[in-house]
């Protein structure tokens, strides 16, 4: 018996962003993970869901609470790559009325909302240090203590957790909590990329052409033979967004009721990262001569450690900071000026991402290229 399509429900939430809005569990992948939600869910066991973006994970989070004695209670979302460092605190924890310049009420936070329920704090990956300490602190004690207040307030939830961020190498790099990575990762489920669960992308793109073809008042197209066959070899690097953002083009340009292969509008960035039917053999590193400017040529590309051997035959000034500057500016401009995109390349905080464009004046330079025309 086929598995249903799980969806996020109409109403609006607390959700501050959606990054897929479907899941099955065809796949044997994914029905082992069900098997894992459907033992885990009924416990008040902290939970980290582990997955690219676009794959899924706050839909697994709303399954947790489904499937979980909390279910009649509140179920609340937070991004926290989306909110700003400066205000992350009060929108967590809450603050009283003049905590600080704007604070014209006192207003609960979102671990107050949640009281009774689930809160889930997706990307907490990119939780700013001092937030961190305070997250761990509510997690030891089942207290909030608002911005501006002295008053702890005792709150009963459960916390799942969700990051596309390698948390062990973050703890390693000093840039997450050992304490709050162990105090997180209670029961750890690791949600597959759409890649590696193959089984799942028919009945998803199934989905998606029934659901616009209802917004379209027009019955679902067919998918042809060369279409499917596209689509099952193409890497998803967007995971399940990326897949519906396809088929809802595919639905707009396709005709007599049939989507073909050329209907099919995959994005530039997956392009960019080689993504294509038969992946081309890799080219051989090519050496160097001594001074070339490995960092900034043209041509070829040389190995790392060529390229770094010919920066040290330079001997020029402020070499680390001109690498990392490299590193950012180029993996930005691959990302075409996505923080969230890059944050993940470089397998870092969206926050330090944030930083170090704007302390090399990474995005005003890229913006400036896009606004000429350059």
């Amino acid at each position: 018996m086929s598995n249903p399509v799980l969806t996020l429900p109409d109403v609006p939430g607390h959700a501050i962003s959606i990054r897929a809005k479907a899941l099955t569990f065809e796949d044997p992948a994914s029905r082992l993970l069900l098997d894992r939600v459907r033992l885990v869910a009924p416990s008040d066991a902290t939970a980290l869901i582990v997955g690219e973006s676009g794959t899924g994970k706050e839909l697994i989070a709303r399954l947790l609470h489904t499937l979980s004695a909390r279910v009649e209670q509140p179920f609340v979302a937070v991004n926290c790559g989306a909110l700003s460092e400066t205000l992350i605190e009060s929108e967590l924890f809450g603050h009283e009325k003049g905590a600080f310049t704007g604070a014209m009420t006192s207003k609960p936070g979102w671990f107050e909302a949640a009281h009774g329920g689930t809160l889930f704090l997706d990307e907490v990956g990119d939780l700013p240090p001092s937030v961190q300490v305070k997250l761990l602190r509510v997690l030891q004690e089942r207290e909030v203590v608002r911005v501006g207040s002295r008053q702890p307030r005792k709150v009963d939830l459960r916390l799942v957790a969700a990051t596309n961020v390698n948390l062990e190498a973050a703890v390693q790099a000093g840039r997450f909590r050992e304490d709050l990575y162990y105090r997180l990762n209670v029961a750890r489920l690791t949600l597959a990329p759409l890649r590696e669960r193959p089984g799942d992308i028919m009945p998803l793109a199934h989905h998606f052409l029934d659901q616009y073809a209802k917004r379209l008042r027009i019955a679902p197209p067919e998918l042809s033979a060369q279409a499917r066959q596209r689509m099952l070899a193409h890497a998803w690097p967007g995971n399940i967004r990326e897949l519906e953002n396809v088929i809802h083009y595919a639905m707009l340009v396709c005709r007599d009721s049939r989507v073909e292969a050329a209907d099919l509008q995959f994005p530039a960035l997956a392009m960019k990262r080689g993504d294509t039917d038969t992946p081309a053999a890799p080219a051989a590193p090519v050496p160097l001569p001594p001074g070339a400017s490995a960092l900034n040529r043209t041509g070829p590309t040389p190995s790392l450690e060529q390229a770094l051997t010919a920066l040290f035959q330079e001997g020029r000034p402020g070499l680390w900071e001109h690498i990392e500057e490299t590193v950012f500016r180029s993996a930005y401009a691959y990302c075409e000026g996505n923080q969230v995109q890059t944050a993940k390349l470089l397998d870092l905080s969206r926050n330090i991402v944030r930083a170090r464009t704007a302390q090399f004046g990474i995005h005003q330079a890229i913006q400036r290229t896009t606004d000429t025309g350059a």
